[in-house]
């Protein structure tokens, strides 16, 4: 913070509708007033294509399903779970009786960020490390993708209808510019921060908790806001939140909206500076 009031300004991955709040509160309150330069919401930017040579198989298992019916897991670039949460995700997944892509890694006991530098170049076996009979049990109700899937085909898909996610900010803004609801799940760096966000105040993410004497989330848990999420009256109200930033996302980005008008300002004030 303190390098702040170096910098002639920042770029920011958001828009005026997604936190009106904080940028008020930036742009107004005296304290960051005297510490922050002009903030600039320029957002969202995501990426728009991925490649991924094994995408056909589960695509492909996409589009046989019907809208809003398919749960898609994944944790993030280098994002990964315990052997004992990966079962109570595995079981949990299986209880409440959804469809899902779920995208695994082994599970480490060391760190939650334990594959951040080997994503995609591990060998990865689900069949080693998923409980025993998983595969079987939901063959044909879900599809288990090792290390890595392309995210963003996945959430554009009609027939997705719910993300488990970690929470960082690239999946966060992934999800909702395609209108997918969120089920919190994080796992390191700003991500606790981020999820109580998305849930608490923006509204477009539930978090499933931890039972007192317990250090995982148990399968019923899960369950619980699996199916919330994917077909109760609190998922409803979730979905309809994040469909109405999706619009309002688009709407930043189009001519004479927020976060384009926020580029021309930026580009004027070059202009006045040369």
């Amino acid at each position: 913070m303190s390098r702040c009031r170096l910098a002639d300004g920042i770029f920011f991955n958001s828009w005026e509708d997604l936190e009106p709040v904080p940028l008020k509160a930036i742009r107004e309150n005296p304290f960051f007033k005297s510490v922050t330069p002009p903030v600039y919401p320029v957002g969202p930017v995501i990426k728009q294509e991925e490649h991924d040579e094994s995408a056909a198989e589960y695509m492909s298992w996409l589009d046989e399903q019907t809208p809003n019916s398919v749960l898609f897991v994944a944790l993030g670039s280098g994002g990964t779970l315990s052997g004992e949460q990966m079962i109570e995700l595995a079981w949990g997944l299986e209880l409440s009786r959804q469809r899902f892509i779920w995208v695994v890694r082994k599970p480490t006991e060391v760190s939650s960020s334990g594959t951040f530098f080997n994503v995609g170049s591990d060998a990865n076996n689900p069949e080693e490390y998923l409980p025993e009979g998983f595969l079987e049990k939901t063959r044909g109700v879900g599809v288990v993708v090792p290390s890595w899937a392309s995210q963003v085909a996945v959430l554009r898909h009609p027939s997705t209808g719910g993300f488990i996610c970690h929470c960082g900010w690239n999946s966060t803004l992934e999800s909702i510019v395609h209108g997918v609801p969120i089920i919190a799940w994080p796992l390191y760096a700003e991500q606790k921060m981020n999820a109580t966000v998305l849930a608490e105040d923006i509204g477009v993410a539930v978090k499933p908790e931890v039972k007192a004497g317990q250090t995982v989330v148990g399968r019923e848990e899960i369950a619980r806001v699996v199916r919330m999420v994917m077909e109760g009256d609190e998922g409803d109200e979730i979905r309809r939140r994040v469909r109405e930033l999706k619009e309002t996302a688009a709407k930043a980005l189009s001519a004479r909206g927020s976060s384009h008008e926020s580029i021309c300002r930026v580009v004027e004030e070059w202009r006045a500076l040369s």
